[in-house]
């Protein structure tokens, strides 16, 4: 596969960044009491958010559980509106309804954001559906964590996905914990595409989650061939940074663990990369770098003031 140039690395690092500092912000501001709820953090996974949509073509979808602030950005979002949801306000991109959990854009084919774990599998295979059925040439790209795994919405949707032969991408994000257990001690099975095998689809590879070119070259290949053969599984091997959740007090791993993978720390892999590559680059990865820090502190601030919903918000939308 052909190495993306310059301007499209320049521009998947800058959308990491824009990721990361719009992650640390609304963890500051869950502290503060402005954001509330629960709040999951990509901070550690944007390589492989990002690699996942750029990889996508023009009709494709994608589709995520909770931890999808990351994929919000990722697929063009405005910060302003994706940040004013998570504050609840009522320019946010669901009015102030959905939060940090439900983030979506029908115009971008993304279709969420789900707060149940796995309950966004049927859905997935649902949407390839709708594209087998028309005949329309779409793939959806299911995200999941790999605590979604072990349940009933895992084996439902991956055994009709077998039989109607639905162009769908299973991508498993392994961080290694759903929540605070480590996968080998969850699965049976820990190398979790291998349970392709069980319901007779492709089973994809294993690819370094923290290699943004890496996943963008591997789900190129997969959506191909979804595209003409039906589904597949595969599996990110990533790390999140950060607890499962702000109130995770972390005591399932170590701290020499987390200093290990923050070694590699995917924004710094690709700054690197393009550096190496491109003679000066450096310059223009510190002008983003600045330029990102202007437009979340502009998101904030918009979000900031914005209004709260009203009684009329709450009860409209409502069709039943």
């Amino acid at each position: 596969m052909a190495a993306p140039g310059k301007e499209t690395l320049l521009e998947w690092y800058r959308t990491m960044v824009l990721i990361r500092r719009f992650e640390e912000r609304c963890a500051e501001l869950y502290q503060q009491g402005k954001i509330g709820g629960f709040l999951h953090l990509y901070i550690g996974q944007e390589a492989t958010g990002v690699g996942i949509v750029s990889a996508l073509r023009k009709n494709d979808h994608v589709i995520t559980a909770y931890r999808d602030h990351g994929i919000a950005l990722a697929v063009g979002m405005d910060p302003k509106h994706v940040m004013a949801e998570m504050l609840g306000k009522r320019t946010g991109t669901s009015g102030g309804k959905g939060g940090s959990m439900h983030l979506a854009d029908r115009s971008r084919n993304f279709w969420g954001g789900y707060g149940i774990v796995g309950g966004h599998l049927p859905l997935a295979a649902g949407i390839a559906l709708k594209a087998r059925y028309l005949e329309q040439d779409e793939v959806v790209v299911c995200m999941m964590g790999d605590g979604a795994t072990n349940i009933g919405y895992f084996h439902e949707s991956l055994n009709l996905s077998a039989i109607w032969d639905l162009p769908v991408v299973w991508l498993v994000e392994n961080n290694g914990y759903g929540m605070g257990t480590a996968v080998d001690r969850a699965s049976g099975q820990p190398e979790i595409v291998k349970r392709a095998i069980g319901y007779g689809i492709k089973e994809g590879p294993r690819i370094d989650g923290m290699d943004t070119l890496a996943v963008h070259d591997a789900v190129s290949e997969a959506i191909a061939h979804a595209s003409k053969h039906g589904p597949i599984l595969m599996e990110s091997l990533t790390y999140r940074f950060e607890g499962h959740s702000m109130g995770d007090p972390e005591r399932y791993r170590t701290k020499d663990e987390v200093a290990r993978y923050t070694e590699g720390d995917p924004i710094g892999r690709l700054r690197g990369y393009i550096i190496d590559q491109y003679k000066g680059a450096a310059k223009n990865l510190e002008a983003i770098e600045q330029e990102v820090v202007k437009t979340i502190a502009e998101a904030v601030e918009f979000a900031e003031d914005s209004p709260v919903p009203t009684y009329d918000d709450l009860v409209s939308h409502v069709y039943a």
